[in-house]
Protein backbone atom coordinates (compact mmCIF):
# COMPACT_ATOMS: atom_id res chain seq x y z
CA UNK A 1 0.00 0.00 0.00
CA UNK A 2 1.37 3.41 -0.98
CA UNK A 3 1.64 5.95 1.83
CA UNK A 4 -0.42 8.44 -0.18
CA UNK A 5 -3.33 5.98 -0.25
CA UNK A 6 -3.41 5.43 3.51
CA UNK A 7 -5.89 8.15 4.47
CA UNK A 8 -8.55 6.68 2.18
CA UNK A 9 -8.51 3.52 4.33
CA UNK A 10 -9.95 5.42 7.31
CA UNK A 11 -13.69 6.14 7.06
CA UNK A 12 -13.63 8.85 9.71
CA UNK A 13 -11.79 11.23 7.37
CA UNK A 14 -14.91 11.60 5.28
CA UNK A 15 -16.45 13.32 8.30
CA UNK A 16 -16.45 17.07 8.82
CA UNK A 17 -15.95 18.84 12.13
CA UNK A 18 -17.57 22.29 12.42
CA UNK A 19 -18.02 22.20 8.65
CA UNK A 20 -14.28 21.61 8.06
CA UNK A 21 -12.40 18.51 6.94
CA UNK A 22 -11.14 16.60 9.97
CA UNK A 23 -7.45 17.03 10.73
CA UNK A 24 -6.71 14.43 13.39
CA UNK A 25 -3.51 15.14 15.30
CA UNK A 26 -4.28 13.25 18.50
CA UNK A 27 -2.91 9.81 17.67
CA UNK A 28 -0.80 9.66 20.85
CA UNK A 29 -4.09 9.66 22.69
CA UNK A 30 -5.72 7.07 20.44
CA UNK A 31 -5.38 6.31 16.75
CA UNK A 32 -8.17 6.17 14.21
CA UNK A 33 -9.18 2.78 12.74
CA UNK A 34 -8.83 1.52 9.15
CA UNK A 35 -11.90 0.05 7.47
CA UNK A 36 -10.58 -3.52 7.63
CA UNK A 37 -10.41 -3.35 11.41
CA UNK A 38 -13.95 -1.96 11.61
CA UNK A 39 -15.25 -4.59 9.17
CA UNK A 40 -13.56 -7.36 11.15
CA UNK A 41 -15.37 -6.33 14.33
CA UNK A 42 -18.68 -6.11 12.47
CA UNK A 43 -18.23 -9.46 10.73
CA UNK A 44 -17.18 -11.30 13.88
CA UNK A 45 -20.27 -10.19 15.81
CA UNK A 46 -22.57 -10.83 12.84
CA UNK A 47 -21.24 -14.15 11.61
CA UNK A 48 -18.59 -15.71 13.85
CA UNK A 49 -19.25 -14.86 17.47
CA UNK A 50 -18.50 -17.39 20.15
CA UNK A 51 -16.52 -17.55 23.35
CA UNK A 52 -13.11 -19.18 23.08
CA UNK A 53 -11.25 -22.03 24.71
CA UNK A 54 -14.31 -23.70 26.23
CA UNK A 55 -16.83 -25.21 23.82
CA UNK A 56 -15.92 -27.57 20.98
CA UNK A 57 -18.65 -26.64 18.49
CA UNK A 58 -17.70 -25.12 15.14
CA UNK A 59 -18.21 -21.48 16.07
CA UNK A 60 -16.10 -21.84 19.22
CA UNK A 61 -13.29 -23.65 17.40
CA UNK A 62 -13.23 -21.01 14.66
CA UNK A 63 -13.21 -18.13 17.17
CA UNK A 64 -10.43 -19.78 19.18
CA UNK A 65 -8.35 -20.32 16.04
CA UNK A 66 -8.75 -16.68 14.98
CA UNK A 67 -7.88 -15.50 18.49
CA UNK A 68 -4.69 -17.56 18.41
CA UNK A 69 -3.86 -16.35 14.89
CA UNK A 70 -3.70 -12.84 16.33
CA UNK A 71 -1.37 -14.07 19.06
CA UNK A 72 0.98 -15.44 16.41
CA UNK A 73 0.80 -12.17 14.47
CA UNK A 74 1.71 -10.22 17.62
CA UNK A 75 4.54 -12.66 18.31
CA UNK A 76 5.93 -11.99 14.83
CA UNK A 77 5.24 -8.24 15.03
CA UNK A 78 7.35 -8.00 18.19
CA UNK A 79 9.80 -10.75 17.18
CA UNK A 80 9.18 -12.67 20.40
CA UNK A 81 10.60 -16.17 20.85
CA UNK A 82 7.24 -17.90 21.24
CA UNK A 83 3.52 -17.21 21.30
CA UNK A 84 3.48 -18.25 24.98
CA UNK A 85 5.28 -14.96 25.71
CA UNK A 86 2.28 -12.94 24.41
CA UNK A 87 -0.45 -12.19 26.96
CA UNK A 88 -3.68 -10.39 26.05
CA UNK A 89 -4.87 -7.81 28.55
CA UNK A 90 -7.42 -5.00 28.31
CA UNK A 91 -4.79 -2.26 27.80
CA UNK A 92 -1.14 -1.42 28.48
CA UNK A 93 -2.10 -0.09 31.89
CA UNK A 94 -3.31 -3.54 32.89
CA UNK A 95 -0.17 -5.07 31.36
CA UNK A 96 2.04 -2.90 33.56
CA UNK A 97 -0.15 -3.49 36.61
CA UNK A 98 0.09 -7.23 35.98
CA UNK A 99 3.88 -7.06 36.16
CA UNK A 100 3.99 -4.65 39.09
CA UNK A 101 1.56 -6.78 41.10
CA UNK A 102 3.01 -10.22 40.38
CA UNK A 103 6.66 -9.19 40.34
CA UNK A 104 6.13 -7.05 43.42
CA UNK A 105 4.41 -9.88 45.26
CA UNK A 106 7.45 -12.12 44.77
CA UNK A 107 10.38 -9.74 44.69
CA UNK A 108 9.70 -6.40 46.40
CA UNK A 109 10.22 -5.91 50.13
CA UNK A 110 10.54 -2.85 52.33
CA UNK A 111 13.40 -0.63 51.16
CA UNK A 112 13.75 -2.27 47.76
CA UNK A 113 14.14 0.17 44.89
CA UNK A 114 12.32 0.71 41.60
CA UNK A 115 13.80 3.03 38.98
CA UNK A 116 11.56 4.89 36.54
CA UNK A 117 12.16 8.17 34.70
CA UNK A 118 10.81 11.70 34.77
CA UNK A 119 9.26 11.06 31.33
CA UNK A 120 6.81 8.42 32.51
CA UNK A 121 3.09 8.34 31.83
CA UNK A 122 1.03 7.77 34.98
CA UNK A 123 0.39 4.19 33.83
CA UNK A 124 4.09 3.48 34.37
CA UNK A 125 4.28 5.26 37.71
CA UNK A 126 1.08 4.66 39.68
CA UNK A 127 1.37 0.82 39.66
CA UNK A 128 4.84 1.12 41.19
CA UNK A 129 3.52 3.70 43.66
CA UNK A 130 1.15 1.02 44.95
CA UNK A 131 4.22 -1.03 45.85
CA UNK A 132 5.62 2.00 47.62
CA UNK A 133 2.41 2.20 49.64
CA UNK A 134 1.88 -1.48 50.33
CA UNK A 135 5.41 -2.85 50.47
CA UNK A 136 7.50 0.14 51.49
CA UNK A 137 9.37 0.20 48.18
CA UNK A 138 11.44 3.22 47.15
CA UNK A 139 10.89 4.84 43.74
CA UNK A 140 13.82 6.64 42.12
CA UNK A 141 13.41 8.93 39.13
CA UNK A 142 16.08 8.97 36.43
CA UNK A 143 16.35 12.66 35.50
CA UNK A 144 16.04 14.20 32.05
CA UNK A 145 18.16 17.01 30.63
CA UNK A 146 16.93 20.30 29.16
CA UNK A 147 16.29 18.62 25.80
CA UNK A 148 14.07 15.90 27.24
CA UNK A 149 16.56 13.04 27.06
CA UNK A 150 17.09 10.69 30.00
CA UNK A 151 20.54 11.28 31.45
CA UNK A 152 21.85 7.73 31.19
CA UNK A 153 24.84 8.39 33.43
CA UNK A 154 22.52 9.58 36.20
CA UNK A 155 20.25 6.57 35.76
CA UNK A 156 23.29 4.34 36.14
CA UNK A 157 24.21 6.11 39.40
CA UNK A 158 20.75 5.34 40.83
CA UNK A 159 21.35 1.58 40.66
CA UNK A 160 22.23 -0.06 43.97
CA UNK A 161 22.14 -3.56 45.43
CA UNK A 162 18.51 -2.85 46.36
CA UNK A 163 17.39 -2.07 42.79
CA UNK A 164 14.84 -4.73 41.80
CA UNK A 165 13.44 -3.47 38.47
CA UNK A 166 13.76 -0.61 35.98
CA UNK A 167 10.59 0.56 34.19
CA UNK A 168 10.86 3.14 31.40
CA UNK A 169 8.94 4.40 28.42
CA UNK A 170 10.21 3.72 24.91
CA UNK A 171 8.79 6.95 23.53
CA UNK A 172 7.61 9.98 25.50
CA UNK A 173 4.05 11.09 24.84
CA UNK A 174 5.02 14.69 25.65
CA UNK A 175 8.48 15.37 24.21
CA UNK A 176 8.56 12.65 21.55
CA UNK A 177 11.84 11.41 23.03
CA UNK A 178 12.87 7.97 21.75
CA UNK A 179 14.58 6.40 24.76
CA UNK A 180 17.72 4.24 24.17
CA UNK A 181 16.16 1.10 25.63
CA UNK A 182 18.90 -1.22 24.44
CA UNK A 183 21.54 0.81 26.28
CA UNK A 184 19.47 0.82 29.47
CA UNK A 185 18.91 -2.94 29.24
CA UNK A 186 22.63 -3.54 28.79
CA UNK A 187 23.33 -1.51 31.95
CA UNK A 188 20.61 -3.39 33.86
CA UNK A 189 21.78 -6.82 32.67
CA UNK A 190 25.19 -6.28 34.22
CA UNK A 191 23.40 -6.12 37.59
CA UNK A 192 20.80 -8.82 36.78
CA UNK A 193 18.01 -6.25 36.97
CA UNK A 194 14.90 -6.84 34.80
CA UNK A 195 13.58 -4.04 32.59
CA UNK A 196 9.97 -3.27 31.75
CA UNK A 197 9.28 -1.05 28.74
CA UNK A 198 6.12 1.00 28.27
CA UNK A 199 5.69 0.67 24.51
CA UNK A 200 2.34 2.46 24.16
CA UNK A 201 3.68 5.28 22.04
CA UNK A 202 6.43 3.38 20.26
CA UNK A 203 4.54 0.38 18.88
CA UNK A 204 2.80 2.30 16.03
CA UNK A 205 5.86 4.37 15.12
CA UNK A 206 9.07 2.35 15.67
CA UNK A 207 10.10 -1.15 14.58
CA UNK A 208 9.92 -3.22 17.75
CA UNK A 209 12.22 -6.22 18.19
CA UNK A 210 12.06 -7.50 21.74
CA UNK A 211 14.82 -10.03 21.12
CA UNK A 212 17.16 -7.27 20.01
CA UNK A 213 16.12 -4.97 22.86
CA UNK A 214 16.46 -7.91 25.27
CA UNK A 215 13.95 -6.33 27.65
CA UNK A 216 12.09 -8.56 30.10
CA UNK A 217 8.64 -7.01 29.66
CA UNK A 218 7.04 -4.86 26.94
CA UNK A 219 3.54 -3.35 27.21
CA UNK A 220 1.30 -2.15 24.36
CA UNK A 221 -2.18 -0.64 24.03
CA UNK A 222 -3.75 -1.82 20.78
CA UNK A 223 -6.03 1.22 20.40
CA UNK A 224 -2.93 3.31 19.71
CA UNK A 225 -1.79 0.84 17.04
CA UNK A 226 -4.79 1.40 14.72
CA UNK A 227 -6.68 -1.31 16.58
CA UNK A 228 -9.79 -1.58 18.77
CA UNK A 229 -10.10 -0.38 22.34
CA UNK A 230 -10.23 -2.92 25.14
CA UNK A 231 -7.11 -4.87 24.12
CA UNK A 232 -3.58 -4.64 25.42
CA UNK A 233 -0.47 -6.77 24.98
CA UNK A 234 2.07 -7.87 27.51
CA UNK A 235 5.21 -9.44 26.12
CA UNK A 236 7.22 -11.14 28.85
CA UNK A 237 10.16 -13.48 28.71
CA UNK A 238 8.93 -17.00 29.31
CA UNK A 239 11.12 -17.44 32.39
CA UNK A 240 9.20 -14.66 34.13
CA UNK A 241 5.74 -15.91 33.15
CA UNK A 242 6.64 -19.37 34.45
CA UNK A 243 8.03 -17.95 37.68
CA UNK A 244 5.49 -15.26 38.58
CA UNK A 245 2.05 -15.99 40.08
CA UNK A 246 -1.22 -15.41 38.22
CA UNK A 247 -2.68 -11.90 38.31
CA UNK A 248 -6.45 -12.51 38.18
CA UNK A 249 -8.17 -15.73 39.20
CA UNK A 250 -11.21 -17.29 37.58
CA UNK A 251 -12.32 -19.32 34.61
CA UNK A 252 -9.95 -20.06 31.78
CA UNK A 253 -6.72 -19.75 33.79
CA UNK A 254 -7.02 -23.01 35.74
CA UNK A 255 -6.02 -26.59 35.08
CA UNK A 256 -7.69 -28.42 37.96
CA UNK A 257 -9.81 -27.09 40.80
CA UNK A 258 -10.57 -28.97 44.01
CA UNK A 259 -11.69 -27.98 47.49
CA UNK A 260 -8.15 -28.14 48.79
CA UNK A 261 -5.99 -27.45 45.76
CA UNK A 262 -6.00 -25.46 42.50
CA UNK A 263 -3.50 -25.83 39.68
CA UNK A 264 -3.09 -23.26 36.93
CA UNK A 265 -3.30 -23.51 33.17
CA UNK A 266 -0.13 -23.46 31.08
CA UNK A 267 1.06 -20.30 29.37
CA UNK A 268 -0.39 -18.06 28.12
CA UNK A 269 -3.82 -18.98 29.56
CA UNK A 270 -2.44 -18.69 33.09
CA UNK A 271 -2.71 -14.90 32.73
CA UNK A 272 -5.94 -14.68 30.72
CA UNK A 273 -8.72 -15.19 33.23
CA UNK A 274 -12.38 -14.84 32.31
CA UNK A 275 -14.02 -13.99 29.02
CA UNK A 276 -11.57 -12.20 26.77
CA UNK A 277 -12.42 -9.36 24.30
CA UNK A 278 -12.52 -11.89 21.49
CA UNK A 279 -13.83 -9.73 18.65
CA UNK A 280 -11.36 -6.99 19.47
CA UNK A 281 -8.39 -9.37 19.60
CA UNK A 282 -9.42 -10.90 16.27
CA UNK A 283 -9.78 -7.42 14.75
CA UNK A 284 -6.34 -6.40 16.00
CA UNK A 285 -4.88 -8.92 13.58
CA UNK A 286 -6.17 -6.63 10.81
CA UNK A 287 -4.34 -3.69 12.43
CA UNK A 288 -1.07 -5.58 12.23
CA UNK A 289 -1.79 -6.57 8.61
CA UNK A 290 -2.53 -2.92 7.83
CA UNK A 291 0.81 -1.77 9.24
CA UNK A 292 2.63 -4.56 7.42
CA UNK A 293 0.90 -3.60 4.16
CA UNK A 294 2.09 -0.01 4.51
CA UNK A 295 5.50 -1.15 5.76
CA UNK A 296 6.98 -0.05 9.08
CA UNK A 297 10.01 1.47 7.35
CA UNK A 298 7.66 3.53 5.16
CA UNK A 299 5.71 4.61 8.23
CA UNK A 300 8.90 5.70 10.02
CA UNK A 301 10.14 7.63 6.98
CA UNK A 302 6.77 9.32 6.37
CA UNK A 303 6.29 10.35 10.00
CA UNK A 304 9.86 11.63 10.32
CA UNK A 305 9.40 13.85 7.26
CA UNK A 306 6.10 15.15 8.63
CA UNK A 307 7.58 15.79 12.07
CA UNK A 308 10.46 17.80 10.62
CA UNK A 309 8.06 19.73 8.40
CA UNK A 310 5.79 20.50 11.36
CA UNK A 311 8.65 21.62 13.60
CA UNK A 312 10.02 23.89 10.89
CA UNK A 313 6.64 25.55 10.32
CA UNK A 314 5.68 25.84 13.99
CA UNK A 315 8.99 27.42 14.97
CA UNK A 316 8.29 30.26 12.54
CA UNK A 317 5.16 31.25 14.46
CA UNK A 318 5.94 33.91 17.03
CA UNK A 319 5.16 33.11 20.68
CA UNK A 320 5.26 29.30 20.21
CA UNK A 321 7.58 27.33 22.48
CA UNK A 322 8.28 23.72 21.48
CA UNK A 323 8.72 21.42 24.48
CA UNK A 324 11.88 19.32 24.26
CA UNK A 325 14.56 18.86 21.64
CA UNK A 326 15.71 15.25 22.13
CA UNK A 327 18.43 13.53 20.11
CA UNK A 328 15.95 11.07 18.62
CA UNK A 329 12.41 12.35 18.25
CA UNK A 330 9.17 10.84 16.98
CA UNK A 331 6.01 12.61 15.83
CA UNK A 332 4.87 14.03 19.17
CA UNK A 333 5.04 17.82 19.38
CA UNK A 334 3.99 19.52 22.61
CA UNK A 335 4.03 23.29 22.76
CA UNK A 336 2.87 26.37 24.58
CA UNK A 337 1.90 29.83 23.33
CA UNK A 338 2.69 32.88 25.35
CA UNK A 339 -0.51 34.45 26.64
CA UNK A 340 -2.82 31.58 25.59
CA UNK A 341 -3.77 28.63 27.76
CA UNK A 342 -3.40 25.23 26.03
CA UNK A 343 -7.11 24.52 26.54
CA UNK A 344 -7.94 27.72 24.66
CA UNK A 345 -5.58 26.70 21.86
CA UNK A 346 -7.30 23.33 21.56
CA UNK A 347 -10.76 24.91 21.56
CA UNK A 348 -9.92 27.45 18.85
CA UNK A 349 -8.17 25.01 16.51
CA UNK A 350 -11.11 22.63 16.91
CA UNK A 351 -13.26 25.28 15.25
CA UNK A 352 -11.10 24.67 12.17
CA UNK A 353 -11.61 20.90 12.38
CA UNK A 354 -8.22 20.27 13.99
CA UNK A 355 -8.08 17.73 16.83
CA UNK A 356 -5.16 18.14 19.24
CA UNK A 357 -4.85 17.45 22.95
CA UNK A 358 -4.36 19.93 25.76
CA UNK A 359 -3.49 19.21 29.39
CA UNK A 360 -0.76 17.36 31.27
CA UNK A 361 -1.17 14.24 29.07
CA UNK A 362 -1.09 11.98 32.16
CA UNK A 363 2.49 13.14 32.79
CA UNK A 364 2.24 15.47 35.77
CA UNK A 365 5.72 14.67 37.09
CA UNK A 366 7.22 15.71 33.75
CA UNK A 367 5.16 18.89 33.59
CA UNK A 368 6.22 19.76 37.14
CA UNK A 369 9.84 19.24 36.06
CA UNK A 370 9.23 21.63 33.15
CA UNK A 371 7.46 24.12 35.46
CA UNK A 372 4.29 23.85 33.37
CA UNK A 373 0.72 23.03 34.29
CA UNK A 374 -0.32 22.05 30.77
CA UNK A 375 0.79 21.94 27.14
CA UNK A 376 -0.91 21.63 23.78
CA UNK A 377 0.08 18.54 21.81
CA UNK A 378 -0.09 17.60 18.15
CA UNK A 379 0.74 13.95 17.53
CA UNK A 380 1.21 12.44 14.10
CA UNK A 381 -0.20 9.20 12.69
CA UNK A 382 0.39 7.32 9.46
CA UNK A 383 -2.66 9.00 7.89
CA UNK A 384 -1.45 12.58 8.37
CA UNK A 385 -0.17 14.76 5.52
CA UNK A 386 1.68 18.03 5.02
CA UNK A 387 -1.69 19.60 4.26
CA UNK A 388 -2.80 18.62 7.78
CA UNK A 389 0.21 20.42 9.22
CA UNK A 390 -0.56 23.49 7.13
CA UNK A 391 -4.12 23.57 8.50
CA UNK A 392 -2.78 23.19 12.05
CA UNK A 393 -0.41 26.12 11.60
CA UNK A 394 -3.13 28.31 10.07
CA UNK A 395 -5.46 27.48 12.94
CA UNK A 396 -2.74 28.36 15.47
CA UNK A 397 -2.31 31.71 13.74
CA UNK A 398 -6.05 32.19 14.26
CA UNK A 399 -5.41 31.75 18.00
CA UNK A 400 -3.02 34.66 17.86
CA UNK A 401 -5.61 36.85 16.16
CA UNK A 402 -8.32 35.89 18.66
CA UNK A 403 -6.03 36.88 21.54
CA UNK A 404 -4.66 39.85 19.58
CA UNK A 405 -1.07 38.68 19.84
CA UNK A 406 1.53 40.31 17.59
Amino acid sequence: MKINDVKSQFPIFSKKINGKHLVYLDSSNSSQKPIKVINSLDNFYKNEFSNIGRSIHSLAVNATNKFEETRMSVKNFLNANSKEEIIFTKNATESINLVAHTFGQQNINKGDEIIISELEHHSNYVPWHYLRQTKGAVIKFAPIDENGDIIIGELKKLITSKTKIIAVTHLSNVTGTIVPIKEIVEIANKKNIPVLVDGCQSAPHIKIDVKDLNCDFYAISCHKVYGPTGVGILYAKKKWLERLPPYIGGGGMISEVGKEKITYAPLPEKYEAGTMPTAEVVAFNESIKFMEAVGIENIIKHEKELTNYALEKLKKINSINIIGNPKNKAGVISFTMKGIHPHDISTIVDEEGVAIRAGHHCCQVLHQKLNLTATARASIGVYNTKEDIDVLCDSIKKCRKVFELQ
